[in-house]
């Protein structure tokens, strides 16, 4: 059973119940959204409440699996419950980041409102040397994600790159044991801990092209509560919105999941919007590169136009020939 906003803003007596999982991350990113919220509509803190929420991916006994992530139910891991809970109305909107979410969202759920975007940039990060190019021959890289393990292995075919999983702490956890010598996390969210410029290098696009809709902070509701909609309207960042579009179609139109190396970043240049996009084989042995501009209305129009350039260079096989274990 959903429940509707009722008529007028959230109060202490009746909070907006923002749902999140229970990461440290997790938490700062719905903290912001509350932030946001309150400033945008002079509310007191007590009008939010926010509500920790555990899902599947959060799981201690999956995370500390070695098996790889596609295997155990890909992005939708870490947004079921949270998005069950919206439905059924125990939480009235939900907190993700955006490079996380599943293209298509749950019938009766909208992915409609953006914060303004952070640091789109990925961080290196090592206790022992400040750049990928200056590990030893052979090293060990650890990291979850197929768009990072084929960009590692494009740059340097020698290292060994193992499944690096868990939330922030526990991955620097992992490198100050000796679990792997590098590995590499999202800026935005080093910096939402107050970790930027104390870990890791930055790593820019034109070297590391980041994840679809990296950095972006979104928020999931239901599409019949037209007033909640209206209120989250006064935070919803256009530019953001805006490259969005475009990035999730490019995903969308390339069948991106966790099981394809996919990366994509828009950037808005005036009335124009400039898209990059990269595919890679799985062991990083090819990449394929586009960059195509229009019309910021074409926003839409753009990702799938590039999505279509991209596949039509790969040819068939692409994402399923080399697979094999590096």
């Amino acid at each position: 059973m959903t429940a509707l906003m009722p008529a007028g803003n959230p109060s202490p007596a009746q909070p907006l119940r923002i749902g999140t999982r229970r990461s440290p991350l997790a938490l700062a990113q719905a903290q912001e959204v509350r932030q946001r919220l309150q400033q945008a509509h002079d509310l007191p803190p007590e009008a939010f409440k926010i509500m920790p929420m555990h899902t599947e991916g959060d799981d201690r006994r999956m995370i500390a699996t070695d098996q790889p992530l596609k295997t155990l139910g890909n992005k939708g891991l870490f947004t079921r419950r949270i998005e069950h809970a919206l439905l059924r109305g125990t939480i009235d909107i939900a907190v993700h980041s955006t490079k996380d979410m599943p293209i298509e969202q749950p019938a009766g759920l909208v992915l409609d409102v953006f914060l303004p975007r952070g640091d789109v940039r990925d961080a290196f990060v090592s206790p022992r040397v400040p750049r990928l190019a200056d590990l030893p021959w052979g090293a060990v890289v650890g990291t979850s994600s197929l768009r990072r393990r084929a960009q590692i292995l494009h740059m340097r075919p020698d290292v060994q790159v193992v499944d690096f999983r868990g939330n922030v702490q526990t991955r620097l956890r992992k490198l100050h044991d000796g679990v792997a010598q590098g590995s590499f996390l999202a800026m935005a969210g080093l910096q939402r801990l107050g970790l930027g410029g104390r870990v890791g290098t930055a790593i820019e696009p034109d070297e590391m092209l980041p994840a679809i809709a990296q950095g972006v902070i979104g928020i999931e509701r239901r599409t019949g509560d037209h007033r909640l909609g209206a209120f989250l309207a006064h935070i919803d960042d256009a530019a953001t919105a805006t490259q969005i579009r475009a990035e999730r179609a490019l995903l969308a139109g390339l069948d991106g999941s966790c099981e394809t190396p996919v990366a994509g970043l828009a950037t808005l240049d005036g009335n124009n919007l400039r898209l990059r996009g990269e595919i890679l084989r799985p062991n990083g042995s090819e990449r394929l590169r586009e960059a195509m501009t229009s019309p910021v209305e074409d926003a839409t129009a753009l990702g799938h136009a590039m999505a279509r350039r991209l596949l039509s260079r790969a040819g068939s096989g692409f994402f399923t020939q080399g697979t094999g274990s590096t």
